[in-house]
């Protein structure tokens, strides 16, 4: 029934599409400003993240390709992992093109979950970000509505059993949506010992059915935009721990 419902409301503009094809990530983009209410979701987000951003810093998004940070923030250097139009950069996290100590800090929403070699990440974002500053992400999380959510209703893999490294080839194919929950919550006293110059500084979890309301860039929207400050008020009265769908996570060095 579930799978039923799921193509009955499959976005028309991203079915049956190839997520590693890069016109597939320009697609996205045109969606995520057409929906109303996911556009807003983006704005939050971005904003979210803005805000914990100091003044005259120097950050790089890591996956901007979808999106639009630039609006918000002009001066983010924006990269995706392979060429697309709108991006300063071709760049993938596991080889950050930058020099040692070159970077403030790194911003990434629903990037760290599709990075294949984690490990690999953590140790290229030391090398280029100045001691004092921060990875910042969007990420989904685990918990029990939000697992239901994921593995029923969502095209991605989210296993919470499984180890920090990602099955697949692709660059957005291959994802674990659970993985930051593995290692920041699962395995957070492993993530401890393998990286004490990291410290983990935040995790806000939030938003149990904004994202899911909204349809992603996969589904179609169920809620008009005008709905969204409603909603995200009622929300943020839940328990965040049995509800949310994603977190807030900051690192810093």
């Amino acid at each position: 029934m579930l799978k039923l419902i799921h193509r009955l409301l499959a976005e028309p503009l991203t079915k049956n599409k190839d997520i590693d094809d890069p016109e597939t990530t320009i697609i996205r983009k045109q969606i995520i400003q057409k929906k109303k209410y996911l556009n807003k979701i983006y704005y939050e987000w971005y904003n979210t993240l803005i805000e914990n951003i100091p003044n005259n810093s120097r950050y790089l998004e890591i996956g901007s390709g979808a999106g639009f940070i630039k609006k918000i923030k002009p001066d983010i250097i924006t990269s995706e992992f392979f060429q697309i139009e709108g991006v300063d950069k071709v760049i993938d996290a596991q080889n950050i093109s930058f020099e040692d100590q070159e970077l403030d800090g790194i911003l990434m929403i629903d990037v760290f979950h599709h990075i294949s070699n984690v490990e690999k990440f953590f140790e290229e974002a030391k090398r280029c970000i100045k001691p004092g500053g921060q990875i910042l992400m969007i990420e989904p999380w685990n918990t029990r509505w939000s697992k239901f959510v994921f593995t029923k209703l969502h095209h991605e893999n989210f296993d919470p059993d499984s180890n920090w490294q990602l099955k697949g080839h692709g660059p957005l194919s291959s994802a674990n949506g659970a993985l930051p929950w593995i290692v920041f919550e699962r395995d957070y006293e492993i993530f401890k010992k393998k990286y004490p110059h990291w410290k983990l500084d935040i995790v806000k979890l939030f938003m149990p059915f904004s994202y899911l309301l909204s349809g992603g860039v996969s589904i179609k929207t169920l809620t008009p935009g005008w709905s969204y400050s409603g909603i995200r008020y009622l929300e943020e009265l839940l328990n965040q721990k049995k509800w949310a769908m994603f977190a807030l996570i900051k690192i810093q060095l």
